[in-house]
């Protein structure tokens, strides 16, 4: 429950405010996870032209891994902290760390500088993706919130394709920093209008933050990406600093697993992996974050230094990688909803991700745009027939007390990957592109120029030519060793079992929701939270107004108005100590004189009794809207009945919800008829 709220109402556990209120709150939270997700990927496009600017090739995948690395931690942390310090202030802390990221990125004069600066950012948008999400679930009523949930999705797969585009634009029109400062000005705005509008609400209960555990997977993960990253081109792979950093690395993961055995409340409860589904769907979403990131990282370098390609033009080249992940992840969600029916996807998928990788190391100079095009549109295929299965499969197969940590879990072994495979691909590309460009540069030509995308092309065609090629095979050599582990995603999934899906996640997979589950980031929330989203989808995808056979069920002799009004009437005698038309008419912009009939109806049963235009309650009214609310209560557990659980904290988590889904009321406010 909420325990302090200002500038809005506590009801059911989140906060009521008015519809304009939520509308420019929703918008401004809205603009603020668009900021933090197209940055995952608007520096793909951006970064060939950085590596010209700053130098540092050999470092260019840890512009992006410092990014996902920090984004990941901070979403183990910022959502605790949300409970213990208010959702408001963790949010405007979130958009203000940032935008101090977002500065010191455009302001980076060398690529360390840069990196550390993607760090900072990194945890502004791990704590604003999180918070816009707890915020949303604060102040949008239940029974609403599935459709923002789909907007969300489609936010996630915009940001996708617009990301590398927009990258692209502001290289060739402005410059690559402006890729960091547009973050500034809306920022700002974001500020600003949460400021004003966000509500202080802050929980009442005392969570148990794991910060061993989060630690240590934060030393054991950064360690083993330096490994990857270091291994081969700063150090030799047998060098006592890789050595170390190693066996550290691996000391730091032994002791996470140890940590999270003896947790309160662990961020990766050990137990999850002993559930064979569990265990599968991770390392598969593992792998699939792998090949995804890594190349949307490494083929702009290849279009842009490659095939002469302007930031821009190589934004638009990319569209036939993210369009089939979208294409491909929509598509598998929905049938996966129609169908129940999951195994084949990521079967086939793998295969198509070997195919794409293989494909992938084929290209070089010569490579016809259309053939480039194909290539990218098989890996994006696979891997957008791979992305929504596992946290489709997990929510069907965990258990109630672990649904939340279970599909944080798999999302965040995602992320983890996606920083793995960018590391892995940038050790492959640094390792190799310095032999290579050694002997593709003439002599007498400024080794420099090979390293920037203007000045190579502005080079002699009898000059340019080895160069390209140079980067060509180099790349040609990242993509071949990338298949290797798309293959292990195809051995992977020849272990999962199908199993019979629940309606939640059926209904959870399709169309945008699947997608912003697909590329969401980690979040650590509880089972209850993840019950309510899934419920929210349910209500939202109900072809046919439920209340008819709800108001039966509970033998309540009422119309759909006059149980709407019962429940108007309730929700404001609870907070105002009792009830006006006038109140009403301001909550719905609605003329008061519209509801008198109804009222007088419901005076007529002696549900309701009026006292100078004031309403309550009558014995027999809150009689009625008990057995309304008892209705609404077994309705969901039959939408709820092939979870088959016994659990009392499942029991009461779905009372909760029926409870909350009648008193925010779209099951009748959103839909009352005309006569009300």
């Amino acid at each position: 429950m909420v325990e302090r709220v200002e500038g809005g109402r506590v009801e059911g556990g989140r906060v009521e405010v008015g519809r304009r209120a939520r509308n420019a709150i929703v918008a401004v939270i809205m603009l603020g996870m668009l900021l933090a997700a197209l940055d995952q990927t608007i520096v793909a496009t951006a970064l060939p032209t950085i590596v010209s600017d700053l130098g540092g090739a050999g470092h260019l995948s840890w512009v992006v891994t410092a990014y996902l690395l920090a984004e990941t931690i901070m979403t183990a942390l910022i959502g605790k902290f949300g409970d213990l310090f208010g959702r408001k202030p963790a949010f405007l802390a979130s958009v203000a760390l940032f935008m101090v990221g977002s500065f010191l990125c455009g302001w980076s004069d060398s690529m360390t500088w840069l990196i550390v600066s993607r760090a900072i950012q990194g945890l502004g948008a791990g704590g604003l993706l999180v918070t816009s999400s707890a915020v949303i679930a604060d102040v949008v009523p239940l029974s609403e919130r599935g459709k923002y949930q789909g907007l969300i999705g489609a936010l996630f797969g915009v940001s996708t394709v617009v990301g590398p585009l927009l990258g692209g634009l502001f290289v060739d029109h402005l410059s690559w920093r402006w890729a960091f400062y547009v973050n500034l000005p809306l920022g700002v705005l974001v500020l600003v209008v949460g400021a004003l509008t966000l509500p202080k609400a802050r929980t009442g209960g005392k969570p148990r933050i794991d910060y061993l555990g989060i630690l240590l997977i934060a030393l054991a993960a950064t360690g083993l990406t330096l490994v990857t990253s270091w291994g081969g081109v700063e150090y030799e792979w047998l060098s006592p600093t890789i050595l170390w950093m190693a066996a550290g690395s691996l000391v730091a993961l032994a002791l996470f697993v140890w940590a999270e055995r003896r947790a309160a409340e662990p961020m990766l409860p050990m137990r999850l992996f002993r559930n064979r589904v569990f265990t599968v769907c991770s390392v598969l979403s593992f792998v699939v974050g792998f090949a995804m990131l890594g190349g949307v990282t490494f083929l702009p370098t290849y279009l842009q230094y490659v095939h002469g390609a302007s930031a821009t033009q190589s934004g638009l080249e990319m569209l036939p990688l993210v369009i089939g992940i979208l294409i491909a992840s929509i598509t598998t969600g929905n049938v996966i909803g129609k169908t129940g029916r999951y195994r084949v996807f990521p079967i086939v998928g793998s295969i198509l991700m070997v195919c794409g990788m293989l494909l992938l190391s084929l290209l070089d100079t010569d490579t016809a745009f259309w053939q480039a095009s194909t290539y990218m549109l098989v890996l994006g295929l696979g891997v957008g027939m791979c992305m929504p299965v596992p946290v489709v499969v997990v929510q069907s197969t965990s258990n109630y007390e672990d649904l939340g940590v279970a599909t944080s879990g798999v999302t965040f072994l995602r992320t983890l990957g996606s920083s793995f495979g960018v590391a892995v691909f940038g050790t492959i590309y640094a390792s190799r592109l310095p032999e290579h460009l050694a002997a593709a540069i003439p002599p007498g030509v400024d080794p420099r120029a090979a390293s920037n995308v203007q000045a190579l092309h502005a080079l002699p065609d009898a000059v340019k030519a080895p160069i390209t090629a140079a980067y060509a095979d180099t790349l040609q050599g990242v993509f071949l060793a990338a298949a290797p582990v798309a293959a292990v995603a195809f051995l992977v999934a020849l272990f999962l079992r199908e199993v019979p899906l629940r309606d939640t996640a059926r209904v959870a997979a399709s169309g945008n929701n699947g997608v912003g589950e697909s590329f969401a980031v980690p979040q650590s929330t509880g089972s209850s939270q993840e019950l309510e989203k899934l419920v929210a989808l349910i209500v939202s995808k109900e072809d046919r107004d439920p209340t008819p056979q709800v108001l039966a069920r509970g033998g309540l002799p009422l119309s759909h108005a006059q149980a709407w009004l019962l429940v108007k009437v309730f929700r404001q005698s609870v907070h105002e100590g009792d009830a006006s038309l006038e109140r009403l008419a301001r909550d719905t912009k609605v003329p008061a004189g519209i509801f008198e009939p109804t009222a007088r109806q419901l005076m007529t049963k002696g549900l309701v009794t009026e006292d100078d235009g004031r309403y309550r309650l009558s014995a027999e009214g809150t009689e009625a809207f008990t057995r309304l609310v008892g209705a609404w209560r077994s309705w969901l557990h039959d939408k709820l009945v092939d979870w088959r659980c016994d659990d009392p904290e499942f029991t009461e988590a779905v009372d909760r919800v029926a409870t909350d889904l009648i008193t925010t009321g779209r099951a009748l406010s959103e839909r009352e008829p005309a006569g009300v």
